[in-house]
Formats: structure tokens, sequence, C-alpha cells
């Protein structure tokens, strides 16, 4: 018997890509459990599937960096509670300090739907009862007609975890120029905002400032105290915006209106999303 339960959750997290660089995205997660039916005639209950799987989907990877062990293109060394990431890509070296929790390796040479799905069946099947005999998780983009960008940021203020300096999401946007939808001005940001780190104009830091990291000529350096630690970040600036407001949805939302109007006048009317089916709107 196969039990399944589809749209259980949301993984928004980012992940080292050698081509792409530091990349966010958001998984639709789909679950099949197959197993003999216990005492109670079921596979397993569905109040637990969502008390134990998506309970452990969120702590094992959800708002976290995750980055392939096996690449060869990735230094990691640790430092009292500190992990240091430095990851040569193809856009540049990145660099990232943060507490133990924000980071999880996958034993993979690359970060995808498949192997994020076979690491989670790794995890979690031993905390499943004895009568299902196989796990098995799709992940899936969104499926959407509209533009949309993917991007990394950390939110310092934030009590959970997405204070984390590198998450991520896979983000629609939706653009209206004078009461009409704009093709033109969506593909646009989706075009600027490809892969892109966003950072907040003052969490930045200059090159000697950093304690953990040791930044290339010309990249960005940011950091910032939080409830779970420092965080510490160096990035090419080609790979980054810096925004003069905190990364919140609603503060990117209201961003990119106020780019638009000043760029063209007209009323304006930005609908952001912050990974799938949440985020803010903005109309000026």
């Amino acid at each position: 018997m196969i039990l399944f339960v589809r749209d259980l959750t949301v993984i928004d997290f980012s992940y080292l890509c050698q081509q792409r660089g530091l990349l966010g995205e958001s998984y639709i997660v789909d679950v099949e459990l197959q197993g003999d039916l216990d005492a109670t005639s079921m596979v397993f209950d569905f109040g637990s599937v969502k008390k134990v799987i998506k309970k452990a989907i969120d702590q094992l990877v959800d708002h976290k960096l995750a980055y392939p062990a096996q690449a060869s293109c990735l230094t990691h060394r640790s430092e009292q509670h500190t992990d240091i990431l430095q990851w040569h890509s193809a856009r540049g070296s990145i660099q990232i300090a943060s507490p133990f929790e924000a980071h999880v390796a996958i034993n993979t040479l690359a970060i995808d739907e498949h192997s994020v799905a076979a690491f989670l069946v790794e995890q979690i099947k031993p905390l499943l009862p004895a009568n299902v005999q196989k796990l098995t998780f799709t992940l899936r983009a969104e499926k959407s007609a509209s533009f949309y960008y993917h991007y990394s940021h950390g939110l310092k203020k934030h009590d959970g975890n997405c204070q984390r300096i590198a998450h991520g999401h896979r983000s629609t946007i939706e653009i209206f120029h004078n009461g009409m939808l704009s093709p033109r001005l969506n593909k646009y940001w989706t075009e600027r905002w490809q892969d892109i780190y966003l950072a907040t104009a003052e969490d930045q830091i200059t090159a000697d400032q950093c304690r953990y990291l040791q930044p290339n000529d010309g990249d960005w350096c940011f950091q910032y105290q939080a409830p779970q630690g420092q965080f510490e970040i160096t990035i090419p600036q080609t790979h980054c915006e810096i925004v003069p407001c905190d990364t919140t949805v609603e503060c990117l939302a209201d961003y990119i209106a106020g780019q638009l109007q000043q760029r063209e006048a007209g009323s304006y009317k930005v609908v952001a999303y912050e990974g799938v089916g949440k985020g803010a709107i903005a109309v000026i």
C-alpha cells in the first residue's frame, strides 16, 4: 500500500552551484510512504506525516545553505561554533561564515532536487515505524507562467531561521504599470535579479573588518550579529545588489516600486513573492 501527501511543505533554502554561484531555491515537497498496514489499518497517520516528516525537513534543510560535500571547488573549515565555507564558482569566489546550524552538507557532487531528495530519505527513513518499507520524496519548482528570479539573503532582525545570511527563494514577480501588467518591466527585474544575493547597505563592512573570511580584491563584504550568532559573507560585486533597506519581501516590493518610478513616471503595483504562495504588494 502507498500513502501519499502532495504539497506537504515548501523548502526555502540556498545552495552552492559551480556554474551559478550562490542560488536561492524553493522546492514544493511531495511524499510517498510504501508499506504494510499497522494495527490501526494505516501505513502512517496523516497527522504524523506533518509532525514527523515535515518537522524533520524543516530542521534538516529549510532556511539553510546546502553545499555538495564531494565538490572539488569547496574548501571547508570550522572555528569554535562557526562553519566557514569557500566556494570557487564560474561567477567567482564566495565565502560564508555562519553558525553550524545554518549550513547542511549533502554527500554529493552537485545540489539539485534529486540529491536533496535522496538526502532527506537517508535522514528521515530511520525515524519512521518498521512497517514503512519505502519512503520517496519528489521535489519540484512551482509551475508558473509568470516571471521569476532566484535570490539569497539574510534577515538579521528575524527571531527564527530567516536570520541566516545565506538562505533564499525562487520567487515570482508581477509588475503593473498604470494598471496594466507589464511584461517588459517583469523581464527587466527578473534579469536584474537572476541568481542574485541581496544585501542590506548597513551590513556592509570593509575587508579588514572580516572576522573569519579573507575576501578577494573587489569583493563586497557583509557581516551582522543575530540571535543565532555572527554571520559573514564575501561575494563578487556582479553577484550582489545592495539595497538601502532590510531584505524582507515587504521592503523589497517597496524598493522595486520606488526604483521603477524613478525610471519612468506613472503608477505602479508590485506583487513580490517570497517563495511559493506568500509575499507582499507595494502600490505607488
